[in-house]
């Protein structure tokens, strides 16, 4: 199978796609990235020789790069990642997530559809099993209370410009089902954690102003919940629902670690003061938890999310591999590596 998977210099996808190659000698993999600051081709590293890997700079708005991938790679599947990401930057600039998840996921969809489909309902021959999945988040379903889950069935209800352009791709890649017949998939997952994630989000800040010896900025209270899914279940979720989701379908993907960026951020403190223990005096600090300081809180800020991925566990037999103490301690010491090399 040839496999178009877009974004897949960024986080998750970079995580994907050494784990797809090896657990598949039969797939080629097409990595287009556009390679903002949040893709880097340093991330590609063990796959930058492979024999079934070709990277491809290009931005997924660019509809005339598309139709030349899909001819000369003879696309039958995508997997598409590629999207802005980070809500404060959202908030900054709405435009390029507007641009980048609504627009960019329409032109891979009805690219996609034109390469693969005859008509409404109808597929080309040798094309029946050319398959489309959507990366999405659980953000899109806006904020919960203390208590309860996101389920399949929740109705959308974004309150930042990131969550609402993701919203709107999702809707885009439910009606070229239902419009068109196209085989399509959507996974919308809880908050990703592990190595290669960029610096500006919750776990890589932490971590890198612990070990710089600054401020850890903790937005309002602290007390603002999440469910953290390591990256790499996270991949295997995915390449379980490319190959056994059934067309049309939404499967919410979980990691069963609800905790609040407090917890987050002591957990954090805690592998380092055991991995890395503080000896350089003058520091005026005795643990890395006497750095945690609380800053002004985002506009917007969802308090809770947390999903019921029961679909994705009884319909498709997955299973969770890697326990939150096991993931944080690999996702710390990727950081600390990655810290001494510079």
């Amino acid at each position: 199978m040839n496999l178009l998977v877009t974004g897949g210099a960024g986080f998750i996808g970079s995580n994907f796609i050494p784990y797809m190659l090896e657990q598949h000698e039969d797939i080629n993999i097409i990595n287009l990235d556009k390679l903002t600051y949040a893709g880097s081709t340093d991330n590609l590293q063990e796959v930058r020789n492979h024999p079934r890997h070709t990277f491809i700079q290009g931005d997924i708005c660019d509809e005339e790069l598309l139709i030349r991938l899909f001819e000369e790679y003879q696309i039958e599947g995508v997997i598409h990642f590629a999207a802005e990401s980070h809500v404060d930057n959202s908030i900054k600039n709405p435009k390029s997530f507007i641009e980048t998840n609504v627009l960019g996921t329409y032109n891979l969809l009805n690219i996609a559809k034109g390469f693969w489909m005859d008509g409404i309902g109808s597929f080309k021959p040798e094309l029946e099993h050319a398959r489309f999945l959507h990366i999405s988040t659980d953000e899109v379903y806006g904020t919960l209370g203390a208590k309860g889950f996101f389920t399949e069935e929740t109705p959308y209800a974004p309150n930042s410009p990131y969550s609402a352009s993701k919203a709107s791709s999702d809707l885009l890649v439910r009606s070229y089902y239902h419009t068109y017949g196209m085989n399509v998939v959507t996974t919308n997952c809880s908050n990703n954690y592990g190595p290669k994630q960029h610096n500006e989000k919750l776990m890589p800040t932490i971590i890198r102003k612990a070990l710089a010896f600054e401020k850890i900025p903790i937005y309002g209270d602290g007390q603002n919940v999440r469910d953290w899914l390591y990256v790499l279940d996270h991949c295997r979720a995915i390449e379980k629902v490319f190959f056994k989701g059934k067309s049309g379908e939404t499967y919410l993907i979980g990691g069963h670690n609800e905790r609040n960026n407090l917890e987050i951020a002591e957990s954090i403190c805690e592998k380092l003061n055991k991995m890395k223990p503080i000896s350089v005096k003058g520091k005026g600090i005795s643990t890395y938890k006497d750095l945690i300081s609380f800053v002004e809180d985002r506009p917007g800020h969802d308090f809770r999310y947390a999903v019921d991925d029961s679909k994705l566990i009884k319909e498709l037999g997955f299973e969770i591999k890697y326990s939150f103490d096991e993931a944080i301690e690999k996702t710390v010491s990727w950081y600390i590596r990655k810290n001494k090399d510079r």
